[in-house]
């Protein structure tokens, strides 16, 4: 169990820079503060059973994906051995990014694979790119590089080389690039925090 929770982190932080899968598996991403947190009834099993949840209580900050409405409420299952996430801190003070399924009513579940992490952790261009960036890469697809030599087969392609350059997930690529269309419809990384440049995205070499 151990080791595949640390590969789901691998691949959730990859999921950070994966532009279509972040736009498109979670219905609800948010930036929260965790304000409290219970264990609630959420009805029976076909035994009779009740089935236990955890309810978090929370501040949206902001909404980069998701229904029409703040989010008040997140559900997770009551334990990590049944994928659920329960070490969110609940004093109000620590900012997360969570990404997860938008439910009914201002709610949203999630569970250990979703993408979820301390605010304070993310770089300075994986905040700003998420309402910035990631949505002009929408037709960007990232390919992992796991050994040399290694290469792209199509121009919409942006190589991924981490892991072959620095041995870890989460190096200077992960954290201070993002995938960017350009105005041919090729895709090249750019790095920084300010938008591209007009230039840039009529075909400039980033």
């Amino acid at each position: 169990l151990l080791s595949l929770r640390e590969h789901l982190g691998g691949v959730m932080h990859i999921l950070v820079h994966e532009i279509k899968i972040f736009l498109n598996l979670f219905s609800a991403v948010i930036r929260a503060k965790v304000v409290g947190k219970k264990e609630v009834d959420s009805g029976n099993d076909i035994y009779g059973n009740p089935i236990k949840r955890i309810q978090y209580e929370i501040k949206q900050i902001k909404m980069f994906k998701g229904p029409d409405r703040h989010i008040d409420v997140v559900f997770t299952a009551p334990s990590s051995a049944v994928c659920g996430v329960t070490n969110l801190d609940t004093n109000g003070k620590k900012e997360y990014l969570i990404s997860g399924k938008a439910e009914a009513n201002g709610k949203m579940h999630v569970i250990l694979c979703d993408l979820i992490m301390p605010w304070e952790s993310m770089s300075a261009t994986q905040k700003k790119s998420l309402s910035q960036r990631y949505q002009m890469g929408c037709d960007c697809k990232i390919t992992r590089c796991a050994t040399f030599p290694c290469e792209i087969s199509a121009p919409e392609e942006c190589l991924w080389t981490d892991w072959v350059t620095e041995k870890i997930i989460h190096g200077r690529q992960s954290d201070h690039y993002a995938c960017i269309k350009r105005g041919d419809g090729s895709c090249a990384w750019y790095r920084g925090v300010a938008p591209p440049k007009k230039e840039f995205l009529d075909v400039e070499d980033p």
